[in-house]
């Protein structure tokens, strides 16, 4: 099959869609080529729990939280590190990007329907100096409807836009080459594979039943990064996180496998920072997996106790939800791929999310009386239930003995000892009985609840983790989870890919997770949560004006 277009979007997810649908705005004639089916549109994005970083937003100042670019920005750049020449256009995009989030990324998204949750959480918050890295204060903003909420205005536009013959969606297209006339690449060739009715998610066949040819004065490459190839993601596991895991559970499907960046490598792109990714250490086997060796992160409140594999507990500024790619470096620096929560029931009910809009059925479904359960009852959700029931991560018991006898047999190993732990929890209880004390992970609890939203839905009230009323005991055995590409295809802010010596590729652009979210890694080393998504919309915006222009 041979066609012609305006532009070409090679991945239908969260950025391909925001571009594709920003063309056909345009009055653009736009193909949409994926190889996997219909039934995957808005890739990752989907699974996604919704989460949005918005600076000064009035969800922010109706709960009293204090925001501004600047203080953002130093946030931003306290995290990112940039430290390279080929930080250039990343920074550039960051900066951008940081407007874009006290600017008019809620309004547009709100004229579009997008709505918000409106109490505030706070990710990444550091625990290092103001200057380093962290969210100085809740900036995370979960949307009403989680990542299907986040995908629906845009599946909206460009079905919409499929009607009236400006976009047409070519599923089970598998890009193989980029074609190039001269310097410039003008479309994309491939094989088309066989038809197929797995579930969203599951592998697919790769069997191909045709070959297929587009040609394009554009084509914007928004196909998404590597974490579903582990294979690609230890060869690129840098030294500074220590030696890469020998077991680590996927957080996003197998065919998230970053093909497409080193087809645009190959046909002259420069994709810069690849040692750059973020990984998560509270990753779960899922109990009902969709795709293989499927994981689920636990977005967790700050009072579990965190211990090695051999018992030690995690030092400062090492406590949930403070440091992810920090606390990483440490567990790996214990010679072992895993780590232990310690908590009891009362926690896990306040404390216990789950990423992922099928493990948020309540916000998902925009179910307001099944969202106001979280903050009554002595249950956590029902998925954190489901899992601490038949999830093979974890231990629940009465007594302390047993829970450190159950997380011996769980490793297959005598690495914990009784002593040791008790000493640590008893310890840590003894300084729970005042509203001060020296221990810095009781310090953030009382901090936390400082915060509306912290006190209202995500931090339990500071209590004994022994205290027999508010047990059972639980353990939790924490795997590293695979899941985003923070480096990628280099891109200047109109989103058009360079080449290594810093020209620009005549008709190629990049958007989403494939350019690092912008620039080839705007995020630098670490993130601050909830610009991932961000990314997607900021960088398929840029990617979809610009190319539109460009073919005007």
């Amino acid at each position: 099959m041979s066609d012609v277009a305006d532009a070409i979007v090679v991945g239908a997810g969260l950025a391909g869609l925001v571009a594709a649908t920003e063309l056909a705005d345009a009055g653009r004639r736009v193909v949409v080529v994926d190889q996997e089916p219909e039934q995957n549109l808005g890739g990752q994005a989907f699974w996604s729990l919704g989460g949005l970083f918005l600076v000064d937003s009035p969800e922010q100042r109706r709960m009293g939280i204090r925001d501004s670019f600047d203080l953002a920005w130093q946030d931003w750049l306290g995290t990112a590190g940039f430290d390279r020449e080929e930080d250039h256009w990343p920074r550039a995009w960051a900066e951008a990007y940081v407007a874009f989030a006290g600017g008019e990324k809620r309004s547009w998204l709100r004229q579009m329907g997008h709505r918000i949750f409106p109490v505030v959480g706070w990710a990444e918050r550091g625990g290092w100096a103001a200057t380093s890295h962290g969210n100085s204060v809740p900036r995370f903003h979960i949307t009403w409807g989680t990542g299907p909420g986040v995908v629906k205005p845009f599946e909206r536009r460009a079905r919409d836009a499929e009607k009236a013959g400006k976009i047409r969606f070519l599923w089970r297209h598998r890009v193989d080459h980029l074609i190039r006339t001269g310097n410039a690449v003008t479309g994309v060739s491939g094989a088309v594979l066989e038809a197929s009715s797995a579930i969203r998610g599951a592998e697919t066949s790769r069997t191909p039943v045709g070959d297929f040819e587009i040609h394009a004065p554009v084509v914007i490459v928004a196909s998404g990064g590597i974490g579903g190839n582990q294979d690609l993601v230890r060869q690129n596991w840098p030294e500074r996180l220590g030696r890469h895991p020998a077991f680590m559970v996927s957080g996003v499907p197998k065919h998230v496998d970053g093909r497409m960046i080193g087809i645009a490598e190959r046909a002259g792109a420069s994709v810069i920072n690849r040692d750059r990714m973020w990984h998560y250490t509270e990753g779960l086997r899922n109990w009902s997996p969709v795709w293989e060796n499927h994981g689920i992160r636990i977005l967790p409140g700050p009072s579990s106790l965190w211990f090695d594999a051999t018992g030690r507990r995690l030092p400062a500024p090492f406590f949930p939800g403070y440091d992810t790619l920090g606390t990483l470096q440490h567990i790996m620096a214990s010679g072992y791929d895993y780590s232990w929560f310690v908590l009891n029931q009362s926690i896990i009910r306040k404390e216990f999310a789950l990423s992922g809009s099928e493990q948020n059925p309540d916000l998902t479904g925009r179910d307001w009386k099944l969202t106001a359960r979280r903050a009554i009852g002595r249950r956590a959700t029902g998925p954190v239930e489901a899992f601490k029931k038949h999830g093979e991560d974890f231990v629940v018991a009465g007594t302390l003995s047993d829970l450190v006898a159950g997380m011996n047999r769980l490793s297959g190993t005598d690495l914990l000892k009784l002593v040791d732990i008790e000493r640590e929890i008893r310890a840590r209880d003894r300084e729970i009985g005042n509203p001060f004390c020296k221990d810095a992970q009781v310090m953030g609890i009382h901090n936390a609840r400082r915060s509306l939203g912290d006190k209202l839905v995500r931090t339990a009230r500071p209590h004994r983790i022994l205290d027999p009323t508010h047990g059972p005991l639980i353990a939790v055995r924490l795997n590293i989870l695979t899941r985003k590409t923070l480096g990628g295809l280099e891109t200047d802010l109109s989103a058009r890919v360079l080449a290594g010596g810093g020209e620009i590729v005549p008709g190629l652009y990049a958007a989403g997770e494939a350019a690092g979210f912008g620039g080839g890694g705007m995020h630098g080393y670490r993130s601050l949560e909830g610009t991932f998504l961000g990314g997607c919309l900021f960088s398929g915006r840029a990617a979809g004006r610009a190319a539109a222009e460009a073919v005007a």
